[in-house]
């Protein structure tokens, strides 16, 4: 790991000392201390780790003072003491290290879920059903709020189509790595032969953006508005109030028809497509860059196959980081997916971290 120097942990503790100052003056403007607060937030806890880096680097400096004093029991002890310190020290080192990465700006945003059933019919659309109830339990467990945006639900249970919206204290940062295929393997409750079937969903989850990310002009857009219909075409209320929007410029269509009132179909649909118009974006931007990495735990590709669920072992497994594990229930009763994505933030900084070095 890249040692940090001495110099850029002053510069850490310098800038965290500047804005409590600036914080504390008299003349501040309400918007300012707003705006410094923010900072503060951010920089306080990089600071804290940078403080326990040189607080351990001066222990060390003493310690090696030690290690030449004539009297040998004062060696060892400092000696033993040295190398636990050391260890200590690498460990203070890689937390400063994560303080320093640079942060996924959509981290702290609500996300927009979306849920499709893909291959395997009826039962693929059971699935994606499970996968929304998994998300659910999760999302409580976390104190997270959902609200169903749209669902398209399937004759037989669950859903062909589902997207909802996600929000709490860090959604987008636990649940980016979700976007994929996933995958399940078990025998369908249609089938008599009792023959394992695999189907597949996919996953997209996407960051909500605040109004002041996504300009959409008027004109930009054409808004139709029609008779809402159910399964089969039979019409599920007599107004015209679902909503259909297309986004002229880019040529994005978000149908929206689950309210009986035109207007929340309308505000639902523009939300949907604000968040669709950020995501492409993100990944506009994305692809600028040079050298964009690829991580091991993916590049949140929605084609990519990132996890299998296989119910007769009882197992998930994820691919990206060839991680297994034995609770397919604790998983889908959502706490339990608290380890994957802990797995798989972990692999993400590791992989970060090791780009660092190299560069």
């Amino acid at each position: 790991m890249t040692s940090i120097s001495d110099t850029r942990i002053a510069a850490i503790e310098a800038r965290r000392d500047e804005l409590q100052s600036a914080m504390n003056s008299r003349d501040l403007a309400p918007d300012a201390f707003v705006r410094l607060s923010k900072d503060y937030a951010e920089v306080e806890p990089v600071a804290a780790a940078a403080r326990e880096l040189r607080r351990l680097r001066a222990e060390l400096g003493l310690l090696k003072d030690m290690l030449v004093d004539p009297n040998s029991e004062i060696r060892q002890m400092a000696a033993e003491e040295a190398a636990e310190l050391e260890r200590l020290l690498l460990d203070a080192e890689r937390a400063l290290a994560l303080r320093l990465l640079p942060r996924d700006a959509a981290d702290d945003r609500p996300a927009m879920l979306e849920i499709r059933a893909g291959t395997g019919g009826d039962e693929a659309a059971l699935f994606a059903g499970d996968l929304f109830r998994m998300y659910q339990r999760y999302a409580e467990h976390k104190g997270w709020r959902v609200e169903l945006i749209s669902a398209s639900p399937a004759e037989l249970g669950g859903y062909k189509e589902v997207v909802a919206s996600v929000t709490g204290a860090g959604v987008f940062a636990l649940l980016k790595f979700e976007s994929g295929v996933h995958r399940v393997q078990r025998v369908p409750v249609t089938e008599s032969g009792g023959r394992i079937h695999t189907s597949a969903a996919t996953v997209a989850v996407l960051p909500e953006p605040e109004d002041v990310d996504v300009h959409i002009d008027e004109k930009d857009l054409r808004i139709d508005v029609y008779r809402s219909s159910g399964p089969g075409g039979q019409s599920v209320n007599t107004t015209d109030s679902a909503v259909r929007i297309t986004h002229l410029p880019s040529g994005l269509v978000v149908i929206q028809q689950d309210e009986k009132s035109q207007h929340k179909n309308k505000a639902k649909a523009l939300k949907v497509l604000r968040t669709r118009l950020y995501e492409l974006e993100r990944e506009r931007i994305a692809s600028e860059r040079a050298g964009a990495r690829k991580s091991m735990v993916g590049s949140g590709d929605r084609s990519e196959r990132i996890r299998t669920y296989n119910y007769p072992q009882g197992r998930v497994t994820d691919h990206r980081i060839n991680l297994t594990l034995h609770r397919l229930d604790e998983i889908l009763e959502g706490p339990g997916l608290e380890e994957l994505v802990s797995a798989l933030i972990a692999e993400d900084e590791a992989e970060r971290l090791a780009s660092l070095d190299e560069q």
